[in-house]
């Protein structure tokens, strides 16, 4: 371990205490006005971890040489920050979040119960599901906007809208286990071991499926007497024609199919953007702004993981099955998992259980923080404005998405 390892895990210490401490810096901005600016900048939780990024490379250009820093800068991997944030704009355009916003509706008509509770649970439980073919961030901006009118909302219960933030950020993270390609932490081992969609469907999908739909079940009921139907579209809206709305799903499909060639994806997502500006009138203003703040955070934290191999490669490895599996869990919250199943795709000669075990912790404790999982921060935010102070509570978050979690652990140690 050398000087620049210990500092990278100080700053990394301190990003998470900035992260839990940002909905205090919140509340300082409206105690001292004059400087609102700054107090809601450092409040943002987007920005935290490229904040700290930027204080590692400073402080490694001053140790080891300018050189050296954009060195360790440039070796990192910013894919997944990319398509996280490509995946975000498409899936949240007008065209395609309408097309999906139709499907869910139509179903929730069929079944003999409260049409707006119906279309929650769908939101809960049906989306989380499908984002193990449409990926993970895509499902939660299609899941976080189709909700927000609904829960996350003033008049619903704070206490509320956390247990259905948790169950969403839970779900989201076992949901993608049905195929082996949607969720980031079953990515980063996939490969390594040769797990195949069959194999994650049979060994994890089933179980993560069961835990979806009772988590989802059990919130829904929780907030039903709360539930209103989402406001009708503006009498003066245009409609979006259907070859448009194909249009779109043929670029959320393109983008999906090439999420791990950034130069293919990005290129169809300047072909994205020329086709919106074309077509303006069938549009909403694209979520740039949040999908950069997502992005950026997510690169911190590529960045800034990048150098806690050291401390987090000895514990996986030095961990039995069942130790695992609850470490796992644990360091999740504190480590985005994805990292961590990538450490353990490392360690030579791990049996067959200490995978599927180290695996199923991370997915299962993918809901408590934000960090935990990629697309936590899309949900954070594109719902954060729902809450008080416009911002998420960590310790909230993490009450909320306790009971969700201990079901997902169930379900897998079974």
């Amino acid at each position: 371990m050398s000087e620049m390892h210990l500092i990278a895990a100080i700053l990394f210490g301190l990003a998470l205490i900035h992260t839990f401490a940002a909905k205090t810096f919140e509340r300082l901005a409206d105690r001292y006005p004059r400087h609102a600016g700054l107090f809601h900048f450092f409040g943002e939780v987007e920005v935290v971890f490229g904040l700290w990024a930027l204080v590692l490379i400073v402080a490694m250009a001053f140790m080891v040489g300018g050189k050296e820093a954009i060195a360790y800068a440039e070796s990192r991997t910013y894919t997944e920050p990319l398509f996280v944030f490509v995946i975000m704009v498409v899936a949240a355009s007008k065209p395609v979040l309408e097309a999906i916003r139709a499907v869910i509706a139509t179903l929730a008509r069929l079944v003999p119960l409260r049409t707006p509770v119906v279309n929650v649970w769908l939101c809960l439980a049906l989306v989380p599901l499908i984002g193990s073919f449409i990926t993970e961030p895509a499902a939660m901006t299609l899941a976080a906007l189709m909700l927000a009118p609904q829960i996350f909302r003033k008049g619903m219960p704070e206490w509320l809208k956390y247990a259905a933030l948790g169950v969403l950020f839970v779900n989201i993270s076992i949901g993608g286990t049905l195929t082996s390609f949607a969720a980031p932490p079953v990515l980063m081992v996939a490969t390594t071991w040769q797990w195949d969609s069959a194999f994650m469907a049979a060994t994890f999908g089933w179980r993560a499926a069961i835990a979806v739909l009772i988590n989802a079940t059990v919130v829904t009921f929780m907030l039903s007497k709360h539930i209103t139907a989402a406001p009708p579209p503006a009498p003066d809206a245009v409609k979006v024609p259907l070859l448009v709305s194909a249009i779109h799903l043929a670029f959320l499909a393109s983008v999906v199919s090439f999420a791990h060639h950034p130069v293919i994806f990005m290129g169809l997502f300047m072909f994205f953007i020329g086709f919106t500006h074309a077509y303006e009138k069938y549009q909403n203003p694209l979520i740039l702004k949040e999908g950069l703040l997502v992005g950026f955070f997510l690169a911190g934290l590529v960045v800034l993981g990048g150098m806690q191999q050291w401390w987090l490669q000895p514990i996986v490895s030095s961990l039995g099955p069942t130790a695992l599996f609850f470490g796992a869990v644990g360091l999740t919250a504190i480590t985005d998992n994805a990292a961590l199943t990538y450490l353990g795709s490392l360690i030579a000669g791990l049996s067959d259980q200490a995978k599927y075990m180290l695996v199923a912790g991370a997915v299962a404790g993918g809901g408590l923080t934000i960090i935990a999982n990629a697309p936590n921060p899309a949900g954070a935010a594109l719902l954060r404005d729902g809450f008080e102070d416009e911002s998420i509570g960590l310790g909230g978050l993490l009450l909320g998405a306790l009971a969700p979690t201990i079901m997902a652990m169930i379900m897998f140690l079974l």
